[in-house]
């Protein structure tokens, strides 16, 4: 992984290099800073003057660069728009087309200048992080907010685009015009629902979206899935590979994520019963639900290690042990064994290839497509966590198959083996194994396509312009560039290659976010895990209620994401969001408690609701923020932070179903209240530690 000012340099339009901020300048006067001071030769005050007097420099050299090429710009629409009203009035075919393609020309200019000030803007937050990493994160926060709010501020023009709108709206406004529309008076503003389709426009209003970060609910379900995307392409597409893509190998991957799901879940509602039936304790529910997720824990390991040479091998092999587990699972009431049901839930955790899923798509799908499958992955996910438990409800049924009872207890599992059986067939004859480049099995691909992308710690912005650098940094330079630990591990081309060395790369911010992302799968795990035991013995739901309870939570899921990822995300910070979603789980938490008897149907369903949505709300925007702060090295190879946030959510899993069976030793009247107690210390605890790290979030 090349230091980031190298690739910045590289990234430049050559003739517009003289305008771009000077972030190795910048970068050594950081370092020069932290020496001073070390050595008392400067105190911090006169610092923070000086650097910042530097940055407005280098900002201001930046923004009337900018501000000329806009009047450059603006001044060729104006000449294009004298000769369109000619044209209105004398029309010819040959030259509607040419000025046509004289707007678009204008156009691929503004794209290059959007570019320009990307990159410029992606230097700032990256010398502004660095500059807090070296004096405590009290810099940024104040430098942005006394800056961007000002009336004369140029920080504007970088981070909002200010001026470059009326460009933008004037090109789209013209080329509308000139589309093949005769006999027609109506305008854009006459028709504000349809869009303009012109790729220029299209690629414009993209930059223009990444620059101010705006997103939608596409790029927020996207981001679930921590595989995240080329969000500065250049002007060319992206060419589909067709050695490496297969649309029906990608709908096998996202099938095994949907069944993964189902298979998760399908058994909540009915495990308590199960286990009552083996001559067990209901509250052993926990550690049948979580007995899947101890196994994932190390299943997940192994599979993002076999994904490094093969697809195919290892999703065959979750298909099998899936379906083995299954298997054992719903034989276990006619054996009268609970070792038997427990080994068949081992089973199924232990054919958990979600790293597998994830990992194809990271490695196999084209830019231009991702972000659609990354969406897909996550989308399939919440379906079959909301499809698990309904399905459930229509299993209520019992007979017998020779010596083999069907039943609302073990019918889960033969639907399961069913499906995961046809899963496989299809997956032998369908799924083609990927192409692997002979250069990747030899050394590790850079992060810029991997789940989370080196550059994420500039809010995302940081992938290929593909243009030429004609001035090459020597090693000597480089060296002096990389001044931390961290910086050096960016460095390296070599992935983190074991647990702990993965743990030493985490910065405070990455902890934080992993803390945050334990907490609410432990806070979702308790209310879905123990739903089953807590709804029978307060409100006496019989299964078909509880089931259709769970997936009534299930379905809110997408709805929410839609309104999160559509309107909320534009409107908010995601460090905002994320602290107020953690305020709300803990709400949710608090309301949960039986402290006022009786303990009623309506503070049950309504505390559970704000907890699961908060929470789900909570997951999209901390993944989101993960992504941006977690190291490079940690985007690709097996222990990247795909496996990370996999890992810290399984073993908040596995945590909390032990906790439901470990408090049910004290008797089902106490259950809720003794596991919802570290739900809550673990709630407090993400909040205040969300406090300590909020300014390094930018």
């Amino acid at each position: 992984m090349v230091a980031f000012g190298k690739k910045l340099k590289e990234r430049q339009i050559p003739e517009w290099r003289g305008y771009y901020i000077n972030y190795k300048l910048m970068k050594k006067k950081v370092k020069q800073y932290a020496q001073q001071i070390q050595e008392g030769v400067q105190d911090r005050r006169h610092v923070l003057k000086e650097f910042s007097r530097m940055l407005d420099n280098q900002i201001e050299k930046t923004v009337l660069f900018l501000l000329e090429q806009q009047g450059l710009l603006a001044s060729r629409i104006e000449k294009l728009g004298e000769r369109h009203a000619l044209l209105q009035q004398h029309p010819v075919i040959s030259q509607i087309s040419e000025l046509r393609e004289e707007y678009r020309a204008v156009g691929q200019d503004l794209l290059r200048l959007l570019f320009f000030v990307e990159i410029n803007a992606i230097g700032l937050r990256k010398i502004l992080k660095k500059f807090d990493k070296r004096f405590g994160y009290r810099f940024t926060d104040y430098y942005v907010t006394t800056r961007a709010n000002h009336p004369y501020s140029q920080l504007q023009q970088v981070f909002k685009h200010v001026g470059i709108g009326a460009v933008v709206g004037a090109l789209s406004r013209n080329l509308a015009d000139l589309q093949d529309r005769q006999g027609s008076y109506w305008s854009i503003y006459d028709q504000p629902s349809i869009t303009l389709q012109d790729p220029v426009i299209d690629s414009i209003k993209a930059a223009v979206d990444r620059l101010t970060h705006s997103t939608n609910f596409l790029h927020f379900l996207g981001q679930h899935a921590l595989i995240m995307q080329e969000e500065l392409p250049s002007p060319a597409e992206d060419p589909i590979d067709e050695q490496k893509y297969h649309f029906m190998s990608l709908a096998l991957n996202l099938v095994n994520t949907f069944l993964y799901m189902v298979n998760t879940y399908i058994i909540v509602p009915t495990a308590d019963n199960y286990a009552l039936s083996l001559g067990a304790a209901a509250t052993v529910c926990g550690v049948i639900i979580g007995s899947m997720a101890v196994a994932q824990v190390f299943s997940s390991v192994y599979f993002s290690a076999w994904s490094n040479k093969s697809y195919f091998r290892p999703l065959i092999f979750s298909s099998v042990v899936l379906f083995v587990g299954n298997v054992l699972y719903a034989l276990a009431y006619d054996l009268d064994s609970i070792a038997v049901l427990l080994i068949g839930r081992l089973f199924c955790g232990l054919g958990s290839a979600r790293a597998v899923n994830r990992r194809y798509i990271s490695d196999c799908v084209p830019l231009n497509i991702r972000m659609q499958a990354s969406a897909a992955f996550v989308t399939a996910g919440a379906l079959g966590m909301a499809i698990g438990p309904a399905l459930a409800s229509f299993l209520q049924t019992n007979f017998k198959i020779f010596i083999i009872t069907i039943n609302a207890d073990t019918l889960p599992g033969w639907v399961m083996a069913v499906a995961w059986l046809i899963y496989l067939i299809w997956l032998l004859i369908s799924f083609k194994e990927p192409v692997r480049d002979t250069e990747d099995n030899h050394q590790p691909q850079e992060a810029n396509s991997g789940p989370v992308q080196s550059e994420e710690l500039e809010k995302g912005l940081a992938q290929p312009l593909l243009l030429s650098s004609e001035e090459k940094e020597t090693d000597e330079d480089e060296s002096q560039e990389c001044d931390g630990s961290e910086e050096s591990s960016e460095h390296s081309h070599k992935p983190a290659n074991s647990i702990a060395s993965a743990y030493r790369l985490l910065t405070p911010s990455v902890k934080v976010q992993l803390l945050i992302y334990f907490m609410l799968k432990y806070a979702m795990e308790i209310l879905l895990s123990e739903s089953s035991v807590i709804t029978t013995y307060y409100f006496s739901w019989s299964t078909t209620t509880v089931a259709i309870f769970l997936g009534c939570l299930g379905i809110t899921v997408l709805p929410v994401n839609i309104v999160v990822g559509s309107y909320i995300t534009n409107l908010f910070e995601d460090r905002q969001i994320l602290l107020a979603s953690e305020i709300m789980v803990l709400i949710g938490i608090l309301f949960s408690f039986h402290v006022i008897s009786p303990y009623t149907v309506p503070q049950y369903v309504c505390s559970a609701l704000i907890t699961f949505v908060s929470a789900q709300v909570l997951e999209g925007v901390n993944l989101s923020l993960l992504s941006r702060v977690m190291s490079s090295r940690l985007a690709r190879g097996t222990y990247n932070g795909g496996l990370l946030s996999t890992e810290a959510g399984t073993l908040a899993r596995v945590v909390a179903d032990g906790t439901i069976t470990l408090a049910g030793y004290l008797g089902e009247d106490k259950l809720l209240n003794v596991t919802l107690l570290p739900s809550l210390l673990i709630c407090i605890g993400s909040i205040a530690a969300t406090f300590l790290t909020y300014n390094s979030l930018f």
